[in-house]
């Protein structure tokens, strides 16, 4: 019979893994199949695309019920990570550091993740593009509706809270409480980072699998998911308003 510690062990194994494929590691999983799809076309990966935000319906108006529809059930995912945290006498908002208590420093942290991570990254799309190892990453069309850049803003939210909590604070926090040494949550969290990002081309996998090592070795150090929910955001409000603004003028 098992003892204790490995019924717990073996529950703990299940809820990572039930998670994951309710979320990111369902999401990874669609994206290296997205990514074998593309390589066995016979375009070459340059000469193919991929939509950020694509539109959810032909109609304006039913196409922001969607998204909004989209965003509330990615935060239920957010919650139940967090509720699964959550231990009598122990705040999970607090064990993770997803909370308000130094806004100030967590966003000069976030600043500092954005210029590291935000600059690098630009330059590493644009090499890879020359080099055909992504595919051209298509910007949303920002005057479909008034409403249109508040839905991007609430998107770029929403990831950032879907991918830091989920990935870093949650699956942190379980794989410490499986024994995991840091170097090898920091490897994992990398990996599955760098798998749901494989739809955009081997290159952004790569980029998105060291910047997945940056944040979840910060997270480790830190203990605090907040500055980088605020990173993943502002980086992703770049991604989905700047870009399209800046589209016109680049090459």
């Amino acid at each position: 019979m098992w003892h204790a510690g490995g019924v717990v062990r073996a529950r703990l194994w299940w809820e990572i893994g039930i998670v994951l494929a309710l979320s990111l590691g369902q999401s990874a999983v669609y994206s290296v199949l997205s990514l074998i799809r593309a390589l066995t076309r016979p375009a070459p990966l340059s000469d193919q695309s991929t939509a950020l935000n694509p539109a959810r319906a032909d109609d304006a108006v039913w196409d922001a019920i969607y998204r909004v529809l989209d965003v509330a059930f990615d935060l239920a995912l957010v919650a139940l990570a967090v509720y699964l945290l959550w231990e009598p006498g122990r705040n999970a908002l607090r064990r993770i550091g997803l909370d308000l208590s130094r806004v100030g420093r967590d966003a000069g942290l976030a600043l500092g993740l954005v210029a590291a991570i935000g600059i690098p990254g630009l330059a590493l799309y644009a090499a890879s593009r020359l080099l055909g190892l992504t595919v051209q990453v298509q910007a949303s069309e920002l005057d479909a509706a008034w409403w249109t850049i508040p839905l991007l803003l609430l998107s770029a939210a929403r990831a950032g809270l879907l991918e830091e909590v989920i990935l870093n604070g949650y699956l942190g926090e379980r794989l410490r409480e499986l024994g995991w040494r840091p170097w090898t949550t920091i490897l994992a969290i990398a990996l599955l980072r760098g798998a749901y990002h494989a739809y955009q081309g081997p290159a952004m996998a790569l980029g998105n699998a060291v910047m997945g090592a940056a944040f979840a070795w910060c997270y480790l150090r830190w203990r605090r998911v907040m500055p980088l929910v605020i990173a993943h955001t502002l980086l992703d409000t770049i991604a989905f308003v700047g870009y399209p603004l800046a589209a016109p003028y680049l090459p």
